[in-house]
């Protein structure tokens, strides 16, 4: 007789794998974690993911994460008619304004040009893009885009596409990682490094 575990853990396990990088061991053992541990607490994890299921919406102006029609950041009217940072994901927002340096507002895409997979314009969220550069004015629009050939193509895409509002665009500088070498970079990036350098120190 071949002994394993009852059908209703190895189905938990089963719901713990179709989570992103989450592999059968991991998925056991987590599994294990949320019966067993007294800190697991399933019903305020099951209540939180109800809760963040239920409120949780797009933005309608920049495509992040919000609980009302517009987001903190676009809500904020002294970002107003300042740059506009194009992004690809809803999940680049953060890490940028996290930064402290960047004070305009942002617009995320939703993915990036990639004929291959069946993602063209229509996909994007570039015509809301566009409405907005209209409605806002920015004073500047900066491309953050991958330096992948899909984020590339997406770059020079919007760049031909905005240039008639008169609005200038800008993309972000790329070269070395802060703690990397020379020897630890690619061609691409020193390239992107090479091209990109600015003045050091003061004259």
């Amino acid at each position: 007789m071949h002994l394993d575990y009852p059908d209703s853990f190895r189905e938990l396990v089963r719901q713990f794998r179709r989570l992103p990088g989450i592999g059968p061991r991991s998925a056991e053992r987590i599994a294990l974690w949320m019966l067993r541990s007294p800190d697991s607490k399933p019903d305020q994890l099951l209540s939180a993911i109800s809760s963040a299921r239920a409120n949780l919406k797009i933005c309608r102006l920049c495509g992040f994460f919000a609980e009302q029609e517009e987001c903190l950041l676009c809500r904020d009217e002294v970002r107003s008619g300042r740059e506009l940072c194009i992004v690809e994901s809803a999940t680049d927002i953060l890490p940028l304004e996290r930064t402290g340096v960047f004070r305009g507002r942002y617009h995320a895409l939703g993915g990036k040009l990639s004929p291959l997979d069946g993602i063209g314009p229509e996909q994007l969220r570039i015509a809301e893009l566009i409405e907005r550069v209209g409605a806002e004015h920015p004073s500047e629009i900066i491309l953050a885009l991958g330096v992948d050939v899909e984020g590339e193509a997406t770059a020079h895409y919007l760049a031909e596409l905005l240039a008639p509002s008169g609005v200038p665009i800008t993309r972000i500088a790329q070269g070395l990682p802060a703690g990397g070498g020379v020897e630890q970079a690619d061609q691409i990036t020193l390239h992107r490094a090479l091209a990109n350098r600015g003045v050091y120190g003061s004259r």
